[in-house]
């Protein structure tokens, strides 16, 4: 075993009390002291709700394919803060994130900078230092006001699917949120969107037209034309607006050729995404599904492909620790079948849905239902089985018990069934 990932709290933690706190403000002075770095590379953005990690992936790898020096900026991270920031094909690290964050630092106190804010500007720093040609933005949250958005040049805008999450935030209904996502889009950008819901739709086209940018539509991907290494049904609709983004880029002159968009999408990989792995002996099925769109399209995933994620057909055992801003009930109750069960777990540093409320909300899933103190515990429980055992309701979940088991946990080819 290594040691133990920096976990930048001397550094971050201070600026925890801003919590989150959207706007632009803030973050433009802070880049204007820094000698705007984010103005030294060009950018791809992508928005949305369910997806946004995955396009992003399969752009960047495919930028990588076609010998552009590009690089990755993603969130929320599953063990490390490098996680977030890829130079080239590699994470950035700890040494020159930890440079870049105290480079930063002092301008951010003065600009009472959030968390995220503090970053970003420090990805800023890394891309510009690494003289990087163009960067891939993953939105963290929202769009118009997102500080991925504080990059002032972005022609080229991706749109994952928009459901709902973070409505706190951004909004009580649907189009409320798009209309926050699609609050990226700048005059003269090109943007792609596989299917939307009508609600959506009619959100971004009236706000690309009112912008004056070009949005296309684009219907979901062949996979047996275009394979792609990220594992679900869904990949077929984030592999068509990852490539009608490397498209969209082709036309403006980036040397992007179909060659390398094929290598780029089959050596794409996304942790935490229908993740098969071993843990302590056990086989598990690693998904985030931390918002309803999300666990209705791994339930569905689940059901069409049980074998492709090595279970067993019939009832399943789950691991679900799922956050109180989350739509706790809803969730669980789109992932598990009449008769699968689901131990309820914490998740570290986070306020959660514990058994009591969820089966108050829900009776039906109460005979479904059982506790355990933490994951471990649990998965002692529902490892019992004679199946995989899912995990899923948080990526900050999947993020704790990857950190315990080494390097991302061992290969499925390592790990035997329990029989």
């Amino acid at each position: 075993m290594g040691t133990e990932p920096d976990n930048f709290a001397d550094l971050i933690e201070p600026f925890s009390r801003r919590g989150v706190d959207l706007g632009l403000d803030r973050l433009q002075a802070a880049l204007a002291e820094l000698g705007n770095p984010e103005r030294r590379f060009a950018a791809v953005q992508v928005a949305g709700t369910n997806g946004k990690g995955s396009i992003c992936t399969l752009v960047h790898q495919a930028l990588l394919a076609a010998g552009i020096r590009a690089g990755l900026y993603t969130s929320p991270h599953l063990v490390s803060w490098t996680e977030r920031i890829r130079l080239g094909g590699a994470p950035i690290t700890s040494p020159a994130l930890r440079h870049h964050l105290e480079t930063a630092i002092p301008i951010a106190q003065r600009h009472q900078l959030t968390p995220f804010e503090l970053v970003t500007a420090a990805a800023f720093l890394a891309f510009a230092e690494a003289d990087l040609e163009l960067v891939v933005l993953e939105v963290g949250l929202g769009g118009r006001l997102d500080a991925t958005t504080c990059h002032p040049h972005r022609p080229f805008i991706g749109f994952a699917s928009v459901g709902l999450d973070h409505t706190e935030f951004l909004g009580p209904d649907v189009a409320t949120i798009a209309a926050e996502k699609a609050g990226v889009l700048q005059q003269g950008a090109v943007a792609i969107s596989a299917p939307q819901s009508p609600e959506v739709a009619a959100v971004l086209d009236a706000r690309a037209k009112a912008m004056g940018a070009e949005l296309r539509w684009v219907a979901p991907l062949d996979l047996g034309k275009w394979p792609i290494g990220l594992s679900g049904a869904v990949q077929s609709a984030n592999g068509a607006v990852a490539l009608g983004l490397l498209q969209a880029l082709r036309e403006r002159g980036w040397p992007i050729n179909d060659s390398a968009i094929g290598r780029g999408f089959a050596t794409a990989r996304w942790p935490g995404r229908l993740q098969q792995l071993c843990w302590a002996g056990l086989p598990l099925l690693l998904d985030g599904a931390h918002n309803l769109p999300a666990a209705l399209a791994l339930r569905a995933e689940l059901d069409a492909n049980p074998q492709r994620h090595g279970l067993a057909t019939g009832p399943r055992h789950w691991l679900l620790g799922m956050l109180a801003n989350k739509q706790g009930p809803e969730i669980a109750a789109a992932l598990l079948a009449p008769d699968d069960r689901a131990w309820i777990v914490p998740v570290p540093g986070h306020a959660c849905w514990g058994l009591e409320a969820i089966s108050a909300a829900c009776p039906r899933l109460a005979r479904q239902l059982q506790s355990a103190p933490n994951f471990e515990a649990g998965l002692a429980q529902a490892g019992r089985s004679s199946q995989r055992v899912v995990v899923a309701g948080s990526l900050y979940l999947l993020g704790q018990l990857l950190s315990t088991s080494g390097s991302g946990g061992r290969t499925r080819d390592r790990c035997k069934m329990i029989s």
